[in-house]
C-alpha cells in the first residue's frame, strides 16, 4: 500500500473512534454522575528513510495516527438540588456500590428509588448495597433522612448506611457503571441528600470537538482522493509511454 494512503487511512480510523467517544458523551450530557471518556491521539510509529543508491539515512516518516487507551475523566461534577429524598450525591471522590444481575458494579449516579418490596434500587433495578454488602430496604411509607456519612435514618433510627468506596483501576463498563478494586471510603467525602451530581460533559465543548473531528476526517479523505488521482495519472502516463 502507498504509505500516504496508509497514513491518511489511520487518521480517518482514529477520528472515527474519537467520534464514537464524543457521541457517547453527548448522549449522556444529562445523565447524573456521568463521566466522559478521553483518548489522546499519538503517532502510530515511524520508519527510517534512506537513499536506495548510497544507503545514506535521510530521516524518518510517521505511519499515521492512533488513539491511546481511553481514560475516564473522574473530575467532580456540579451538584444540583432536586429535593427528592432518595436522590443522593457524593461530594468528593468515591462510588456507590450496586448489586446487578451480572455482579457488583460501582457508580456515581445517586438517583435511587424503592421497588414494591421497599428495596433501594437504581432506575435499572440494581440493588443499592450497605457497608456490609447487603441490599438496603426502606420501610414502607417512611421518609428517610440520609446524613453526610451515608447513614439512613427512619424516625431517628439508623436502618442502613450507604456503602461509599474508593476504586482502584476504575474501568467503565457501561454508560454510568464501573468495575475496579474497592477500597476504604475516601477521607472527606460526604453524602448529600436531595442532590444529584450532574454529568461532567460540557455539551458545547463536545459538539465543537465533534465538528473538529469531522473536519479532520474529511481532510484525510481528501488526501486519499488526491493520492488516488495522482496514482491513476501516473499509471495512465506509464501506459501511454509504453505504447
Amino acid at each position: 500500500m502507498d504509505r500516504g494512503l496508509y497514513i491518511a487511512a489511520t487518521g480517518m480510523y482514529a477520528e472515527l473512534a474519537r467520534q464514537d467517544q464524543l457521541a457517547s458523551d453527548l448522549a449522556n450530557a444529562s445523565t447524573p454522575g456521568y463521566k466522559p471518556t478521553r483518548a489522546a491521539q499519538t503517532s502510530f510509529g515511524e520508519v527510517l528513510i534512506s537513499n536506495t543508491l548510497t544507503g545514506q539515512a535521510l530521516g524518518s516518516i510517521g505511519l499515521g495516527a492512533q488513539l491511546d487507551a481511553p481514560r475516564v475523566d473522574l473530575a467532580q461534577g456540579v451538584l444540583r438540588e432536586t429535593d427528592e429524598p432518595l436522590d443522593v450525591a457524593l461530594e468528593g471522590p468515591g462510588f456507590f456500590r450496586l448489586q446487578t444481575a451480572d455482579g457488583i458494579v460501582y457508580t456515581r449516579d445517586g438517583q435511587f428509588t424503592t421497588d414494591a418490596t421497599g428495596r433501594l434500587v437504581t432506575p435499572t433495578g440494581a440493588s443499592v448495597l450497605d457497608e456490609q454488602g447487603r441490599p438496603i430496604t426502606i420501610p414502607a411509607g417512611a421518609k428517610p433522612a440520609i446524613g453526610p456519612d451515608g447513614a439512613i435514618r427512619v424516625n431517628g433510627q439508623t436502618v442502613a448506611t450507604l456503602a461509599v468506596v474508593s476504586l482502584a483501576n476504575p474501568r467503565k463498563i457501561g454508560d454510568n457503571a464501573f468495575s475496579g478494586t474497592p477500597g476504604a471510603k475516601p477521607a472527606g467525602t460526604q453524602v448529600r441528600q436531595g442532590y444529584l451530581e450532574a454529568s461532567a460533559v460540557d455539551a458545547a465543548t463536545s459538539m465543537i470537538d465533534m465538528i473538529v473531528s469531522m473536519r479532520a476526517y474529511e481532510s484525510s479523505q481528501r488526501v486519499i482522493q488526491a493520492i488516488d488521482e495522482t496514482l491513476q495519472r501516473g499509471i495512465a502516463a506509464g501506459s501511454a509511454n509504453g505504447s
